[in-house]
């Protein structure tokens, strides 16, 4: 009797720390149609295929256990097409010539919410270089074109930031809160402290610091600070700022394109 009880204790504590995920998928490109999808996640340092299916009819499905909420990204062969949350509930995933999306989980809203908020802002910054070409056509003054756009620029630029910032901390103690940090920080050559880091790393929980990609950024970027105030431990004078050892492969999601509409 007592190894029957434990033996269900065991299992409804493992039970209790998992995460089940499913997944609807349609698509309306009907070159899809045979493709193999895969859900593809960084475990162990490494980039592993979680799931695999085949689109038929323009419909596609995964599902699984997982120990935690973790951000996976949907692959049609080896091409990263879109992160996806793989977290408890019923996921829908739309792929079309318009747009891709993920919903119906909370922390799938909010990504593609950012998403969309982030891609907004790129289109405004893309549209700058036409309007700059139609004033020229306009024959407005060079001096005044160039104050005009570089102002809008500016705004823009303003808004991502902030964008991004409340963004990570509205997410410190979930998934994308790491997530967003690596994309935000995927852009220097070598882990660097700016304003924003600092701001956001003043604000961060326990939790967020603890996470194995940020804390490395952090401590190495620490380390290259000083390193380039000419500070250094022995006294000598301070080697060149030193690259992250990354936690992690790059996620082809942090880099690449948000979202990426499938070739045919």
């Amino acid at each position: 009797m007592n190894k029957l009880f434990y033996l269900f204790a065991a299992l409804a504590a493992f039970t209790s720390c998992s995460t089940a995920y499913h997944v609807e998928g349609s698509s309306s490109i009907t070159s899809l149609d045979g493709s193999k999808l895969y859900l593809k996640a960084i475990k162990n340092q490494e980039l592993k295929n979680l799931d695999s299916c085949d689109v038929v009819h323009g419909k596609f499905q995964f599902s699984g256990v997982l120990d935690t909420v973790r951000i996976a990204s949907l692959f049609m062969d080896d091409e990263s097409i879109m992160p996806v949350v793989l977290e408890e509930g019923e996921i829908t995933i739309q792929i079309d010539r318009a747009k891709q999306s993920v919903s119906g989980t909370a922390l799938n809203d909010s990504l593609y919410h950012f998403i969309d908020l982030h891609n907004q802002l790129d289109n405004r910054i893309n549209e700058l270089e036409h309007k700059q070409n139609q004033m020229i056509l306009e024959g407005i003054d060079e001096a005044e074109i160039v104050q005009q756009v570089q102002a809008e620029a500016n705004q823009i630029a303003q808004e991502r930031e902030q964008l991004m910032t409340n963004s990570i901390i509205e997410n410190f103690d979930n998934a994308l809160g790491p997530y967003l940090f690596e994309m935000l920080t995927s852009v220097y050559r070598y882990p660097i402290l700016t304003p924003q880091i600092e701001f956001i790393m003043s604000k961060a929980s326990k939790k967020f610091k603890n996470d194995p990609y940020v804390n490395d950024y952090y401590t190495t970027a620490q380390e290259n600070e000083k390193r380039m105030q000419g500070f250094d431990v022995d006294g000598t004078p301070a080697p060149p700022p030193a690259a992250s050892a990354p936690a992690a492969p790059a996620d082809t999601t942090a880099t690449a394109p948000l979202v990426k509409v499938p070739q045919q």
